[in-house]
C-alpha cells in the first residue's frame, strides 16, 4: 500500500465537525436547507451516526451523533454553542429563506453590512449557528472603522432589545 496523502483529495485544511443530537436528521436538514450532498455515513451497532460527511458548495462538513458517554456533546447538551459556521453563497436571501422554511430559526435577519457582505445568522434545529453571506463589495481593513461609523445599525438579533 502506498503512502496516503496528508490531506485527502476533496478536503480542505479546516473542516467543521458538528456533533448533533440526531445526526441522520441533521444530514437530511442540511440537504434541504443548504442543498448539501451526502458523501457518506457510518452507523455504529447501536444505530447512532459515528461519522457522516456532507458537502456544501464544495466544502466538507463532518457530522456525528452525540456520544455523551465519551464527552462528545451537542449544542443542546451544552445549552448553546460559541461557534458559528460561516457559509458564503451566491444569494444569501434565497439560502436564508430556504433554511428557515426547512426549520431554522432566525437569529439576525439578512441585511447589507458595512464590511461588504449581505449577511444574516440563523440557528438550525440541532443548535448550530450559521452565518449566511453573499459578498457585495470589497472593503479594505483600514477602511472598516469609517465604514462602520457611517453605516446604519445592523438589525437586532432575535430576542434582544433594539
Amino acid at each position: 500500500m502506498g503512502k496516503a496523502k496528508s490531506i485527502p483529495d476533496g478536503m480542505h485544511t479546516v473542516t467543521p465537525h458538528l456533533v448533533c443530537r440526531g445526526g441522520a436528521d441533521a444530514i437530511a436538514f442540511y440537504i434541504k436547507a443548504f442543498g448539501a450532498t451526502e458523501e457518506g455515513r457510518f452507523v455504529g451497532p447501536d444505530g447512532r451516526l459515528m461519522h457522516g460527511c456532507i458537502r456544501i458548495n464544495g466544502s466538507s462538513v463532518m457530522l456525528a451523533d452525540e456520544f455523551v458517554e465519551h464527552g462528545s456533546l451537542s449544542p443542546q447538551s451544552l445549552k448553546g454553542s460559541p461557534v458559528t459556521v460561516h457559509l458564503y453563497v451566491n444569494d444569501a436571501d434565497a439560502c436564508f429563506e430556504r433554511a428557515v422554511a426547512a426549520g431554522a430559526r432566525v437569529i439576525m435577519p439578512v441585511a447589507d453590512m458595512f464590511w461588504g457582505d449581505r449577511y444574516g445568522v440563523l440557528e438550525d434545529p440541532f443548535g448550530h449557528r450559521w452565518s449566511i453571506a453573499t459578498h457585495l463589495r470589497d472593503v479594505a481593513y483600514e477602511d472598516l472603522p469609517r465604514a462602520m461609523a457611517d453605516a446604519p445599525p445592523p438589525p437586532c438579533p432575535q430576542g434582544t432589545a433594539g
